[in-house]
């Protein structure tokens, strides 16, 4: 039976990515890096045209409107601490499959992908296609990974990771030829592809020369221990992890599939990452990719970085910045010699509040389950102040739902009970029965407490503070007194675990650009961190051995819906589903939004090139920067 393609993968192969990949005739690779040459000659690296893959990903930068660029310089950018030498992997962005700017998923390092009944993936890779240190990158690496690392009980004592999980069963791997690999499962996996290709990546393969080295099952066992106690570490295990951590990149040694590599090896406060030679993608006129020849991360305190950025200490910045420190920015623009983007930020609400519908306390229980409640609350939110106070009017005033930018964005989700009305909210307060109020003209609980609502935050945000402050004078007005309360991060989240917060403050949706493909899972009770129904999440994270079974009926709903997003092979049939639970969440707002596509400010070196003026920051999807692939941005000479 012929494969049956995913929808994506059709769009793809009609020309719709941004990307093709297309074979390139050897005779048509330009010339050599410059800051390569030394070596080619030399004899230390073969030519370009024995560096590619035979047939490397070629990146149409006109269907972009980028222009093809020139090769050297060294983009500098600040970086909060040693450890986000992780950043080259996530602004690199070189997956096996990633979002293109439609944010559809394609093939990159991958050549071809197959996907059947939306249960069998079968990977091409790149004939020919090497590591950063030149050796050829093949299904053992793949192999390794299942059989040496997700099923080795030492270095994975959980089991394979569980986007590789169906119900628990794990894939049939196989290996058809040295450049073809098969995954199998007897029922659909939705969760594979988008964890591939997220910002913290699935990485299903490893660099199985070079880590055979650090495994108990390869190395000389007594070698392994003189290693172990150089590293002062208990185990071979936790030495393979050392040195084979894909995601951090903190080892220099390690090979990388990333256009850059690490260069100098942590502690350090200046991470040279030099470009890889290996890389797979050229642009149409045959230059490998990346245009730049380093990467260079410097480690700057937090609080330092919007300062030291308006001195022009960055090529490219937004890692430490934020809407507050736009004024600054825009003010020492020509000192400095950058432009200042505002880039929408990729999340559902910049703050949302979460309404605790598992809280212990059995009268606020009760109460808070009402989704009049939760409506009145809303309504009773001047959203048009909070932007333009905090905002300067360059926010959106909106529910917690997807963003405009989403395909499943719906301008009624957005509007849902987010629309300024404090004789509607007083409507359904008295609808509930709460009409007794005190001398101060605070509602009465049906238990006959004050409706002293205490809001819970971690405390590390001013904005936040603002934002509170601004709705707690509106609440105020229907006869709800907020009451902030700030605390550590890791106690408030010990707080909603168990119960004993009634409501708190959190971003909105992380996944405010979803698309058909993208798990629904913030939809619905998943895990005992969910601040709106912690309980409920629990439960399901551990198949009923915690917390409590869903009792409300929307909710049931909500869980029934995921079971049969995650069953679904079809695009379609996956959106109209993801659609149905986003009008439940308008409807009932399980959570509060306040304003949503705060711009988050992107500081460009005038002379940085082919970073584009309007651009989501995102993590997911699009990995902040790596949506819009940075080895293809360059510096002019």
């Amino acid at each position: 039976m012929e494969a049956k393609r995913a929808p994506w993968l059709a769009r793809w192969l009609r020309g719709a990515a941004l990307s093709a990949v297309i074979a390139f005739p050897a005779a048509a690779v330009a010339e050599d890096p410059p800051s390569l040459a030394e070596a080619v000659a030399a004899g230390e690296l073969p030519p370009l045209a024995e560096r590619l893959p035979v047939e490397p990903l070629v990146v149409n930068m006109a269907a972009t409107g980028r222009q093809t660029g020139q090769y050297g310089g060294a983009l500098r950018t600040m970086v909060r601490n040693p450890s986000d030498t992780k950043l080259l992997v996530v602004y690199g962005y070189a997956r096996l499959v990633g979002y293109d700017r439609d944010l559809q998923l394609r093939p990159d390092i991958l050549r071809d992908i197959t996907v059947d009944e939306g249960r069998i993936f079968t990977f091409k890779l790149r004939e020919g296609h090497r590591w950063s240190d030149g050796h050829p990158f093949t299904a053992e690496d793949f192999r390794y990974f299942w059989e040496d690392v997700a099923n080795n009980e030492e270095l994975s004592p959980g089991g394979p990771p569980s986007a590789m999980l169906v119900e628990g069963e794990a894939p049939l791997f196989e290996v058809l030829d040295d450049y073809t690999v098969r995954y199998t499962w007897s029922r659909p996996n939705p969760f594979f592809l988008p964890r591939i290709a997220g910002a913290y990546p699935l990485f299903v393969y490893r660099p199985a020369h070079y880590l055979k080295q650090f495994h108990g099952g390869y190395a000389d066992p007594e070698a392994l221990e003189r290693l172990s106690e150089e590293e002062v570490v208990e185990s071979w295990a936790a030495l393979h992890e050392r040195f084979g951590n894909m995601y951090r990149l903190d080892n220099p040694d390690l090979p990388t599939l990333q256009a850059w590599r690490l260069g100098n090896r942590p502690p350090a406060k200046r991470f040279r990452a030099p470009r890889n030679p290996y890389f797979h993608r050229v642009d149409e006129e045959g230059r490998q990719l990346p245009y730049l020849d380093e990467v260079v991360l410097l480690v700057t305190s937090n609080s330092l970085i919007p300062a030291k950025t308006t001195t022009g200490e960055s090529d490219l910045q937004a890692r430490g910045l934020s809407f507050n420190d736009m004024a600054m920015l825009r003010d020492q623009e020509g000192e400095a010699d950058y432009a200042t983007l505002l880039w929408s930020q990729g999340i559902g609400s910049q703050m949302a509040l979460y309404p605790n519908l598992n809280v212990n306390d059995p009268a606020w229980r009760e109460v808070l389950r009402d989704s009049r409640f939760r409506r009145a609350l809303s309504l009773a939110i001047d959203r048009d102040t909070i932007n333009a106070v905090l905002y300067y009017g360059l926010a959106r005033p909106s529910a917690n739902t997807v963003l405009p930018s989403s395909p499943l964005f719906r301008p009624e989700f957005a509007e849902a009970s987010a629309t300024f009305d404090l004789e509607g909210a007083n409507r359904l307060l008295d609808e509930m029965g709460l009409t007794e109020r005190t001398d101060q003209g605070i509602r009465l609980l049906p238990d006959g407490r004050p409706l002293d609502l205490i809001v819970e935050t971690a405390g590390e945000s001013s904005e936040q503070t603002d934002i509170l402050e601004l709705i707690k004078s509106t609440w105020a007005e229907v006869g709800v007194k907020l009451l902030p309360k700030p605390s550590q991060r890791d106690v408030v989240r010990g707080r909603i675990a168990s119960g004993e917060t009634v409501m708190s403050v959190w971003t909105g949706l992380s996944k405010g650009i979803a698309t058909a493909q993208t798990t629904p899972e913030e939809l619905v009770p998943d895990h005992r961190f969910n601040p709106q129904w912690p309980k409920w999440g629990a439960y399901e994270q551990t198949d009923g051995q915690a917390g409590e079974p869903v009792d409300l009926p929307e909710v049931q709903k909500l869980l029934d819906l995921q079971a049969q997003w995650t069953e679904a092979t079809d695009d379609t049939e996956r959106a109209d589903l993801w659609l149905e639970m986003l009008a439940i969440h308008a409807q009932q707002v399980f959570t509060i939004g306040t304003v949503a596509s705060v711009p988050q400010p992107i500081v460009v070196s005038r002379g940085l090139m082919n970073v584009p003026e309007e651009g989501i920051f995102a993590w997911y999807p699009g990995a902040n920067f790596g949506l819009y692939e940075p080895d293809s941005f360059w510096l002019q000479p």
